[in-house]
């Protein structure tokens, strides 16, 4: 294969996995062309700084209209079926990221159309596409969330997801059925990975760790939840965009073996498709990872402890070994190493 004519779609762009995926797979030698349509979820001034650090002049960007830098950007709405359809005739893409979507858990309890706008329509709107602009490998984005109610410690893709807390998560799992009655019906490879708190440089302004970083500079207070008894796994984003960069041309065979319809695994199939967790298979706990950021900052925060949030889980945790397996990749970086590295572009950014 030479990944050097290859064609590849990244949704979300110009938000934190969409901007590390994208320089990571230009300098890999692929033709990537990113689009999002840059809502105000959060301070978009953030998306231009990134799409500006791929060399996008964010004063030609207009709805629909290609600019290019180190990516081709295109500012264009999953929900906006048509001009979806003819950017994949346009470019007959040969694989696809799907990693825009409405964000957030708490915002999903103000906000839940949202969530069926950008997370169902919009990820119906590619599905279709890819349907009648086939490509080789689909991969794109569910969320640890999925796993709701389940308490049994680590996290499985074989676990039955069937009771999420919050409608975010409950897009998700239908982003996998969704993928997964396409893989049957039109056999297109597709390939969901759970994502578990992904951090680092670029990260949005709604993450603890932007939230927590900023409070700090800023001598203020901020809150932590559940009187600080939680662990997340942690995985920084360099780390989390290798292993999207080396699944990418390992698509999903039909006909897996292992699979077995008396005893169906929720993450294989006899269609081509497959989950992966996507994680760092280490949970750090809360307090631990707050006491990193302080002493990145030299500084110590006000921290007011609170109840558990509506929506919320104590502990994620991530079994990864098949993803390991598969793509002979595990996350290295350590908790210290990567909230340096945040602190630092927050540093650079912001003052």
């Amino acid at each position: 294969m030479n990944i050097k004519k290859s064609k590849i779609l990244i949704t979300g762009a110009a938000g934190f996995i969409g901007h590390h995926l994208s320089k990571l797979l230009v300098k890999n030698g692929y033709h990537v062309v990113g689009i999002d349509n840059i809502n105000d979820y959060y301070d978009i001034n953030l998306k231009f700084t990134r799409l500006e650090d791929m060399n996008i002049d964010v004063d030609d960007i207009q709805y629909n209209l290609p600019v290019e830098g180190d990516i081709t950007f295109v500012k264009l709405d999953l929900v906006d079926k048509d001009n979806i359809l003819t950017l994949f005739k346009k470019y007959q893409f040969d694989y696809v990221v799907n990693l825009a979507a409405q964000a957030g858990v708490r915002y999903s309890l103000i906000n839940p159309h949202s969530y069926v706008d950008s997370n169902i329509t919009g990820f119906l709107n590619i599905l279709e596409a890819c349907r009648a602009y086939p490509v080789k490998h689909l991969v794109f984005a569910s969320s640890s969330s999925v796993y709701g109610l389940n308490e049994n410690i680590p996290f499985k893709t074989s676990h039955h997801t069937d009771h999420p807390l919050a409608i975010y998560a409950a897009s998700k799992k239908a982003n996998e059925m969704m993928a997964h009655s396409y893989a049957n019906l039109y056999r297109i490879p597709s390939t969901g990975l759970r994502f578990f708190t992904v951090y680092g440089p670029w990260g949005r302004p709604d993450m603890a760790l932007h939230i927590f970083t900023k409070a700090i500079v800023e001598d203020k207070e901020f809150e932590v939840f559940n009187y600080g008894k939680m662990s997340r796994d942690f995985t920084y984003v360099l780390d989390i965009v290798e292993s999207v960069k080396r699944l990418i041309p390992l698509p999903p065979k039909p006909n897996n073996p292992d699979f077995d319809p008396k005893n169906p695994n929720p993450a294989i199939s006899s269609a081509p498709y497959q989950l992966f967790n996507i994680g760092n298979n280490s949970p750090v706990a809360l307090m631990d990872f707050i006491q990193a950021i302080e002493k990145a900052l030299n500084k110590k925060g006000k921290i007011i402890y609170k109840e558990m949030q509506p929506g919320d889980v104590q502990t994620t945790y991530a079994d990864v070994q098949n993803l390991f397996d598969y793509i002979n990749f595990k996350p290295s970086t350590t908790i210290e190493d990567g909230i340096q590295a945040f602190v630092d572009k927050y540093l650079e950014i912001n003052t």
